[in-house]
Order: structure tokens, then sequence, then C-alpha cells
């Protein structure tokens, strides 16, 4: 008798256990299925959707964050992961030539462009180096601008309104929640990119004007406060990018011009001879010939590019490489932006060292 109630109890806490296994996943799979199914296309478009919709959301990107966003072959796997998404968020001009063949593929058409699940993450951003003529002797000409808006901290904050629009569309229940956590993230890019002194006297939406109209440098150096100028408060990536200001560099490709504008390169030359195509060595040497007589120091690269391509010119001239990811986990150390925007200008400072 006394066996039996053994063997009883102890399937009674069998059954127990299984029951609460059950339970938690079901209640799991509860709360993953009252969350939103993000997928971008860029891994930095991921990042900056996590910062938004936190626990929120799931996400998932397509392009890894070491690879050229212009050059991916559709794949059965993506239509598979698009066709689950609630929204997509993608650059919305010519970068991703591939996407609509992709959307096609997963039959979803909550996310295909002008749907309430589709993000363009270009919305309101001015768009550089938009063609006046269009031809193709240029190149791998971008007809609407150039799309390689995610080399500028000001467009992060823009991009990432953009996708806070896109969730409370899809979950208007928890539209606070995006907003509260919209203003928490661009108030973390202000505090990074001009230091936190300078947003205490002037305030990030000032400053941001500022720096978009290409105005903030020439501003700070004149005007003085507390018997300083204001430059001199000036903290932030833009301030310790104040050591390539106005440094001029040779660069692989066009992805950054958004930067450029923003931290005050001059980019003088490309090892690409127009975008897009592969440097010729008659290109190469003219290059080279150009940066001997310019006493350039310096190429930037994505390191998607051809490195030993970049190392041989760099070598001949005694110039240093700066070979960084341009997107978020492109690299050891860039898991967010903020990590990623550090990388880049740690690793240019470096370089006038």
């Amino acid at each position: 008798m006394e066996s039996n109630n053994k063997k009883i109890n102890l399937n009674r806490t069998r059954l127990a256990g299984v029951i609460l296994v059950l339970s938690l996943f079901f209640l799991r799979a509860g709360y993953a299925a009252d969350r939103l199914n993000v997928v971008t296309t860029l891994s930095t478009y991921a990042d900056i959707a996590k910062q938004i919709g936190k626990e929120r959301i799931e996400v998932q990107y397509i392009v890894p964050g070491d690879q050229d966003a212009h050059f991916v072959r559709p794949k059965p796997s993506y239509a598979v992961m698009l066709s689950k998404a609630d929204v997509f968020v993608t650059t919305g001009l010519d970068l991703e030539l591939w996407v609509p063949s992709v959307v096609d593929m997963s039959k979803n058409d909550h996310i295909r462009s002008g749907q309430e699940g589709y993000v363009a993450a270009y919305d309101g951003i001015e768009l550089l180096d938009k063609p006046t003529v269009l031809s193709r002797s240029e190149g791998g000409l971008h007809i609407y601008g150039n799309p390689h808006i995610t080399t500028s901290p000001l467009n992060w904050k823009i991009i990432a309104e953009n996708i806070a629009i896109g969730l409370i569309k899809n979950d208007p229940a928890n539209e606070d929640f995006y907003r509260q956590n919209l203003s928490i993230f661009q108030k973390e890019i202000d505090k990074r990119l001009f230091g936190e002194t300078l947003v205490k006297l002037m305030g990030g939406s000032l400053l941001t004007k500022l720096a978009l109209s290409g105005q903030l440098i020439d501003f700070l150096q004149n005007k003085s406060y507390a018997g300083k100028k204001l430059i001199d408060y000036l903290g932030g990536w833009l301030g310790e990018g104040l050591v390539f200001r106005n440094k001029k560099i040779v660069a692989y490709h066009k992805n950054w011009v958004y930067f450029k504008q923003l931290f005050g390169l001059d980019i003088i030359g490309y090892v690409e001879p127009k975008p897009g195509i592969p440097p010729s060595p008659k290109h190469v040497e003219d290059l080279i010939v150009k940066m001997k007589k310019n006493n350039i120091k310096v190429i930037l690269a994505a390191n998607y590019f051809d490195e030993n391509k970049v190392r041989n010119i760099c070598a001949k001239v005694n110039a240093v490489p700066v070979i960084v990811p341009i997107y978020v986990n492109g690299a050891p150390g860039t898991e967010n932006v903020f990590k990623l925007a550090d990388y880049w200008v740690s690793h240019l400072k470096a370089a006038w060292k």
C-alpha cells in the first residue's frame, strides 16, 4: 500500500511538472504573439528599432553588418522572414534594389510600400548627391540621391522617428511607450554627439538645427558664454572629431557623404573612379599622384571593400588605412549605434596621432 502511494505521489509530481512546463510554454508563446514582429534590411535599422520597441517587439535583419547592402541575392529564407513581419523597415531609396523581389516572394501585402507595415527610413532626411543628369557613364547612379543615410548620427534621430511611427501604426495601444523611448533615444544621441554640457547650455533641438544647416561650428566659434567660446564646451563625437575636421582624405566609395557633412571632412578623391566601378590601374596611379600632391594621409573605407587594395595604395603614399564597419555588428565592438559611432570617431582620431 505504501509503495502504491509513493508511485501515485511520484506520478502527481511528474504531472505537475509537465503542467508547469506547458503553462510556461503557452505563456511565452502568448507573450511572443503579443509582440510586433519587425524585420529590417540593415542591422543599424534593427538596433534603432530595438531602442524604440524594446520588449514590445521581436527584431530580425537581413544584411549582415559587414556586407554591402547593394549586393544581396534574394533567398527563400528572407521571404519566409518577411512573410511573418508586422513591420518592415528599409531605406526606401535605391540602396536595396533587391527588396521588391523579396517582398513579392513573401506574399505579405501588409509590408508593401505604402501600406501600414512598411517604413521608409529615409523619409524626412535631406538627401545629398542628387543627380542633375541621369547617365550610365556616372557608374552606379542613385537617382534619388545618396542612400547611405546611416553614416550620420543626426540621421539616426530621423530614422528613429520613422520607425516609431511605423510601430505606433501597428500597435497603437502602446503609442506612449514608443514615443517615450523615441525621446530617450534622441536625447541620448544629442548627448553623445554634442556633449552633455553643451546640450544643457543650448538644448539638443537648437544644436541639431545648427548642425543640419552646416552652421554649428561657425556659431560656436563666434559666440561666448561665461567668458569662454562656446566651441570650448563642445564635447561628444563632434568634440572629439575636431581633430580631423577640415582634414583632406580619400574614401573608397561615396558612402560617407553624410558623415563628411556633419564632421567636416574634405574628401578629395575616391578609390572607385565612379560609384560601383572597380578602380583601374590607371585610376589608382592617378589617385596616388593626387594623394602625394595634396599630402593625403588617410583612406577611409567600409570593411566590405577590398582591404588589400586600400592597404597597397596607403603603403605607396605613407597613408593610414581607416577600415571600419558602416553598419551595426559589422565588427566586434559595434553592437549598437552608439558603439558604432565611437568606433568611427576613435579610429579616425587615431589616424592623425
